[in-house]
């Protein structure tokens, strides 16, 4: 095996996934001591808003991979996800030398002691740039880029209720450094993944999309952002269809979407599965040919995922 160490983020990479591995891979290999050989990599390609950032930037997509132990690696660094389901194939065979996240910490084991990261921010670029700090490394200009349009997407510009205080300073500061503003660049990063219309139902499930184990059911939990939500509620027959096919296809017990407006912040809510009521329950609400609306809901993380969790176990 090689010396080299992987470092990624999650299955379906979002922005924060992408930027946050990008950026610790490069502190990793630049540290005054300790250095690594590592390679950042990506599991999966990018959705449309990270491929506006990586343009911005001037950067490209790290190589997608499936397998380590097929390249010849068997040692990984994690970003923004603990969760071995939400991991690369062969995780369970693979020594973790390193978590950095901002998520819960679930499905999780490792045979030997490894460094964690683990805070309540924004996002886990927000952890990474602190850590550039603390190495008093300079932060090259792209992956500043990169570590803002992570945090920005997982806050939805610092609007969601996962946004820590500590996160406007790292925000403003990030900004700085990549030469952007922070609202104009912001703005125009987030509405350049709400384009849904060009999607069929099968990818417009897909684009985000997390699978948790709650209570011995499999659930899949999938958000996308619009700025119209009625244009997507409009869609709703073929949606539940790719929706009812993907269930079957991957065993699922549930599945939850989440269509979030990013203008007013709210999100309506899909379900199709076996525990409807459980997901009623999760949001005191009651589904109306499978969806309803959740007033003030952005985070899948803060303000789904938990409820979902409290609901089925009980």
């Amino acid at each position: 095996m090689s010396d080299k160490i992987f470092v990624f983020g999650h299955q379906k990479p979002d922005t924060d996934a992408i930027g946050s591995s990008m950026a610790f891979s490069y502190l990793s290999n630049h540290r005054k001591n300790m250095k690594l050989n590592t390679e950042v990599v990506a599991l999966g390609p990018a959705n449309e808003e990270t491929q506006f950032a990586l343009d911005t930037f001037g950067l490209e997509l790290p190589r997608i991979v499936t397998s380590a132990k097929a390249e010849g690696v068997d040692t990984v660094i994690l970003t923004d996800h603990n969760e071995f389901q939400q991991s690369i194939s062969d995780i369970e065979s693979l020594t973790i030398m390193g978590v950095v996240d901002h998520h819960r910490i679930a499905n999780f084991h490792t045979a030997s002691p490894l460094f964690m990261s683990v805070e309540p921010v924004g996002s886990a670029s927000s952890i990474v740039y602190r850590k550039f700090l603390e190495e008093g490394l300079e932060i090259p200009k792209a992956l500043a880029g990169m570590m803002l349009s992570g945090l920005i997407s997982d806050t939805l510009l610092l609007k969601s209720p996962t946004t820590h205080p500590t996160d406007f300073k790292v925000a403003e500061e990030l900004a700085e450094i990549a030469g952007v503003d922070l609202e104009t660049y912001g703005l125009a990063m987030l509405k350049a993944g709400t384009n849904l219309a060009s999607k069929t139902a099968e990818q417009l499930i897909d684009i985000d999309a997390k699978t948790f184990e709650l209570n011995g059911k499999k659930v899949r939990v999938a958000q996308v952002n619009t700025v119209d939500i009625p244009e997507v509620l409009g869609r709703l027959d073929e949606i539940k269809s790719a929706i009812s096919a993907y269930i079957e296809a991957g065993h699922f017990d549930d599945f939850v979407l989440m269509i979030t407006d990013i203008v007013n912040s709210n999100s309506e809510i899909v379900e199709v599965g076996t525990d409807a009521d459980k997901v009623e329950a999760a949001f005191n609400f009651k589904l109306e040919e499978g969806h309803a609306f959740l007033k003030g809901a952005v985070s899948r993380k803060k303000q789904v995922v938990p409820q979902l969790t409290d609901a089925f176990n009980d």
